[in-house]
């Protein structure tokens, strides 16, 4: 006799689990494009781009932060972050500033100006998810769907680099 896990994970083998599968992958799709698009026109605004503002939310989460940090975490070699921060620092985003200790270390943080564009942004997104909540799903719903993107987000966390 199967256990429900062993039968959950018989039917996940299934044609239609690939079917589903493919079709959550274009659904994916479909909402980073439109999710891009509208970032797209928020960001011009402010004459930022994907990469800078996603630099910016994480800068919004720090204090300080090297150059080398910054490299590591957008998956960028040193010279390609350097010009990242370059850009937000003539658009007053972000300041540079020598370690005290090291003066070759490069430290990075936001300004206020640049915390302002986040939660901007942010704002406007929580504006538009609490429209969908509000009128296109129950309350169950928006809790199911909260629940399914925390173990998304979960699974993604502990992908490798």
């Amino acid at each position: 006799m199967l256990t429900t896990e062993q039968r959950s994970a018989e039917q996940r083998c299934a044609p239609e689990f690939q079917a589903e599968a493919q079709e959550l992958a274009e659904i994916v799709l479909q909402m980073q494009r439109r999710f891009l698009l509208k970032l797209s026109e928020q960001l011009g605004h402010g004459s930022v781009s994907f990469p800078q503002y996603f630099l910016l939310g994480y800068l919004d989460t720090q204090e300080v932060i090297t150059m080398s940090g910054i490299a590591s975490k957008m998956g960028h070699t040193t010279a390609a972050a350097t010009g990242l921060v370059d850009r937000l620092e003539k658009l007053g985003y972000v300041q540079r500033s020598h370690g005290l200790d090291d003066r070759r270390k490069v430290m990075v943080r936001i300004t206020k100006k640049g915390s302002s564009l986040v939660a901007e942004i942010r704002r406007d997104m929580i504006e538009k998810i609490m429209t969908l909540l509000r009128e296109h799903l129950t309350a169950e719903e928006g809790r199911t769907w909260l629940q399914i993107y925390r173990k998304i987000a979960n699974y993604c966390d502990k992908l490798p680099k």
